[in-house]
């Protein structure tokens, strides 16, 4: 299998985010990102990590015997043989997500794959990188998810689930607080009073373990 890409780790864990939380995932991490959100907590991922073809990766991905598994970054879409290692998983009957900030475009993305929009909020700096123009490219098995770090950005975003009409085009349109400047208790407080059609969500991952990299 050609292509090559450039891995900053492969691990298995728990995923943390999204409605499949809690499932034992491989998690492989690309290096490099065009973006540079300030809450970023993977910036060791911008750069470094190990050139592998993608039939390595795969055959490492194989051998951990769990059949979710999470192609994230840094932003994966940066690198173009992502797509060969996407299509590889799926056919090997992986149930497959890619984690990309929503900068990049999905068109081309195996179908197969569940993609996870990381729309961004103005408080993360990189709202103006966002293709809505992505929305199109998307069913109802991905996903959309806001990490938010102000009222204003909650309010923002609500707006933007309203505009395009989120909640009805996808399953689930994730809310996360930003760990450093939102407390998830009032994240959840403000969903509630206004009963908005969105799944609020913490990272089980930081509960477990903290800022441990590799968990």
């Amino acid at each position: 299998m050609i292509g090559t890409l450039r891995v900053t780790e492969i691990f298995l864990s728990l995923q943390g985010e999204t409605s499949s939380m809690g499932f034992p995932t491989i998690f492989v991490r690309l290096t490099g990102c065009p973006l540079r959100c300030h809450y970023c907590d993977t910036a060791y991922a911008f750069s470094g990590g190990d050139s592998l073809p993608v039939s390595e990766i795969l055959e490492r991905v194989k051998g951990f015997g769990v059949r979710h598994v999470t192609v994230t970054g840094g932003e994966p879409l940066a690198q173009p043989d992502v797509h060969r290692l996407l299509s590889a998983l799926c056919d090997e009957g992986l149930r497959t997500l890619l984690e990309t900030s929503g900068a990049l475009d999905v068109s081309t993305v195996d179908a197969r794959v569940i993609k996870i929009l990381d729309l961004k909020t103005p408080g993360s700096g990189e709202a103006h990188r966002n293709q809505w123009s992505n929305l199109a490219h998307c069913g109802q098995h991905d996903e959309v998810k806001f990490v938010i770090c102000s009222r204003e950005d909650y309010e923002w975003a609500r707006m933007k689930v309203d505009e395009h009409a989120l909640d009805e085009r996808f399953a689930n349109v994730l809310f996360s607080p930003s760990s450093a400047e939102l407390e998830a208790r009032e994240l959840a407080e403000w969903i509630v009073a206004d009963a908005l059609e969105v799944r609020m969500q913490v990272q089980l991952h930081k509960l477990l373990w903290g800022e441990e990299p590799g968990r």
